[in-house]
């Protein structure tokens, strides 16, 4: 389509009220189109490279959003992501509106071997979605999300977050497992495997997926499911952004009140012997309704807290029954489990996570709540207000899954145990991620692998994928042989 007929329709005049500086549409934006010098990027090995000004304004030219530089106005908004502790610049950002444009930017990066970060919601937590002088293929603008009451099912697009999928699909009374900070990205969120409230009840994220529009290193734009490119399918389902760039995913829906009994019963920190040795036998009978689990932290008054988060997904009369046990232990400081709308939960630790603090964390799985684990955690609770201990509970739907039905390697596990934080001032980091490492290494004795989403540290993948691990290296080195999808928990191809 000729570009400046482009930029007198309709369409792109929608377009253009949300994004002022479209490539190719007679302004005078520093965009990729109006590049006018050679620029410095960085190789897949780390080698400094020459972007040509040619090349670089056709990639602009190419594409139907903007390739930003680093002199465009947008460019230090656009290369922020949610954790405030990276700070990197890229060389090129290309702002991808539809996937036509994701496999040319995947397409000038691979005849270049540069170092490509993948932009979903931007919440990796180690920031591997931003690299300094790669490119930054940005999904940020594909961000919506349909659900669909006929045929239960929800499409998101590939820079949707996790807020947009609840939204979406609640609004037809119905839901899907999604994460537990509503600004997540459904994309790195879901590739990772996908655990949330209520997968206990439906499963992981990639439990749900019946299909995926991606874009591979070879730039082609392919559907996947367990019909057509099978071994692919089961690959992202676990095996994080190893394999491609998901542009769309099909989502299972199910039936689902909105009103759920939720929220939260907190101890002082002195009870947390009573709670956990309770905990740790009482939870091998729950139901697949009920999601519960503890976790550890400082007020900013100083003082130390226990808490279990709830939510039961069933009938409110059982769930009422079903915490009775619960709620006799110890002495409760407080207690706000109650029918409440879902999204209450969704959301409530969107603050303490937001946009701009700096945060760290390690996690590992766990398959049985043990009392030496018990111990441990009592012994290793560090009181600072920046620091925390939280388990996410499986077991039920995600653990009747088989082992190597997808490539999500942890179906045995009973939680996954996480430490680390969050802080605003930079004179932080260093004590609090030591603090932090601290706690988790006391912890870690009792753990086996690790949950890919919030890994911060690069863990090695070899060592956690298990039986699926040379199935996954053999399907990475068909779709990627070049190893240009580098930046995860890297997966090597064969």
């Amino acid at each position: 389509m000729d570009r400046r007929r482009f930029c007198r329709t309709a369409v792109a005049a929608s377009v253009a009220a949300a994004i002022p500086l479209l490539p190719g549409c007679d302004r005078k934006a520093p965009d990729a189109t109006r590049a006018d010098t050679s620029i410095r990027g960085i190789s897949l090995d780390g080698a400094e490279i020459e972007l040509e000004k040619a090349a670089i304004k056709e990639l602009g030219e190419s594409m139907t959003g903007p390739v930003l530089l680093s002199n465009h106005p947008e460019y230090d908004s656009a290369r922020k992501i949610w954790n405030g502790m990276h700070d990197r610049r890229p060389a090129l950002i290309a702002r991808c509106m539809n996937s036509e444009d994701v496999s040319n930017a995947i397409t000038f990066a691979r005849e270049r071997e540069m170092l490509t970060a993948v932009r979903g919601g931007g919440h990796s937590w180690p920031g591997k979605s931003v690299a300094d002088d790669g490119i930054m293929i940005d999904l940020s603008l594909m961000n919506t999300v349909a659900a669909d009451p006929e045929t239960s099912r929800a499409h998101a697009r590939g820079g949707a977050l996790l807020n947009a999928l609840d939204a979406a699909a609640l609004e037809h009374g119905l839901v899907t497992t999604a994460g537990v900070v509503s600004h997540t990205g459904v994309g790195g969120f879901t590739l990772g495997g996908g655990m949330g409230r209520l997968n206990r009840k439906y499963g992981l994220a990639v439990d749900n997926l019946r299909s995926a529009e991606i874009v591979t290193a070879d730039g082609q734009i392919r559907r996947v499911s367990d019909e057509q490119d099978a071994d692919l399918f089961w690959a992202i389902r676990g095996g994080g952004g190893n394999f491609g760039v998901v542009t769309e995913f099909e989502f299972q829906l199910h039936p689902f009140e909105r009103n759920v009994l939720s929220g939260s019963i907190i101890w002082p920190v002195t009870q947390a012997r009573d709670v956990l040795e309770f905990y740790g036998e009482w939870y091998q009978g729950l139901s697949d309704e009920l999601y519960v689990g503890p976790a550890m932290a400082t007020g900013s008054d100083g003082a130390g807290v226990i808490l279990m988060e709830v939510v039961y997904n069933g009938d409110p009369a059982v769930g009422e029954k079903d915490l009775e046990p619960l709620r006799k232990i110890g002495t409760p400081i407080d207690d706000s489990v109650k029918m409440q709308d879902y999204m209450v939960m969704q959301t409530q630790e969107d603050a303490a996570f937001g946009h701009g603090v700096r945060s760290y964390i390690k996690n590992g799985m766990v398959s049985e709540i043990t009392q030496g684990l018990v111990d441990m955690m009592i012994e290793s609770y560090t009181n600072d207000s920046r620091l925390a201990m939280f388990t996410h509970t499986l077991g039920g739907a995600a653990k009747r899954v088989g082992e190597t039905d997808t490539a999500f390697p942890h179906r045995n596990a009973e939680t996954m145990i996480g430490v680390g934080g969050g802080w605003m001032d930079p004179a932080d980091d260093e004590s609090a991620i030591a603090l932090s490492r601290e706690w988790y290494y006391k912890l870690e004795p009792f753990m086996g692998g690790y949950y890919d989403n919030i890994d911060f540290d690069g863990n090695k993948a070899a060592g956690n994928y298990g039986p699926a691990y040379d199935r996954l290296r053999t399907i990475k080195g068909q779709y990627d042989p070049g190893n240009l999808f580098r930046l995860n928990s890297n997966i090597e191809p064969i």
